[in-house]
């Protein structure tokens, strides 16, 4: 319990607070650009994506359900990984996505998107997007139970080494996403390679915000 209540009073606390639900936003809205442009997602969302698809049930909600059932062995667990971004993580993302698609449908012409506008949007939305998970993660309010499964994998065995385990858990959710009908391509390559030093690259510069 300790450990929980550490992850809700960090340093700047308001500042972790602003960024966090600055940074979730972004990731939502920029989730909802990605489906349109339709070159792809990040693994989780390609995974919930595809349940969408084939339910008839909202993005929105296939996340938090989705979500619902991976926190349940971070609570067994490790309750230290639980935070206040773990719980916006999981309720946050997957409706703004929805609500974004949903202000952006109206503007889509019947024949769909020029490709020079789909290239656009990707490049600009992609940038967004790592840029704005980095900070998630540099706020250190707590893992999204999609993070947080790996983590914990890697915490109990000596086998693999913990990037293998994240990269072995990713495949896995593309594949099952693409089994559903999911759209795999140049959006999942890059957030793949790119999430990890885009991270660190944020990270050393803007930690000492939040000490």
């Amino acid at each position: 319990m300790e450990a929980i209540a550490a992850n809700f009073t960090r340093p700047r606390m308001g500042r972790r607070a602003a960024v966090l639900t600055v940074s979730l936003i972004v990731i939502g809205i920029c989730v909802a650009v990605f489906k349109t442009v339709g070159f792809g997602t990040d693994p989780c969302s390609t995974f919930t994506l595809g349940v969408s698809s084939q339910t008839g049930i909202s993005f929105g909600t296939c996340q938090l359900v989705f979500n619902l059932l991976m926190f349940l062995p971070v609570i067994r667990l490790d309750l230290s990984r639980i935070g206040v971004g773990t719980v916006a993580n999981m309720v946050g993302v997957g409706y703004m996505a929805d609500f974004t698609m949903w202000l952006m449908s109206p503007h889509i012409p019947p024949e769909g998107l020029s490709m020079t506008v789909k290239i656009v949007l990707f490049a600009v939305s992609m940038a967004a997007f790592l840029i704005a998970a980095a900070f998630y993660m540099v706020v250190d309010l707590g893992v999204a139970p999609y993070d947080a499964i790996p983590q914990l994998i890697a915490a109990h065995t000596s086998r693999l080494s913990a990037r293998a385990i994240r990269m072995l858990w990713d495949i896995s959710i593309l594949f099952l996403g693409f089994l559903l009908g999911s759209t795999v391509g140049l959006t999942t390559l890059i957030t793949g390679f790119c999430l990890g030093p885009a991270i660190a690259f944020v990270s050393s510069r803007v930690r000492g915000w939040f000490e």
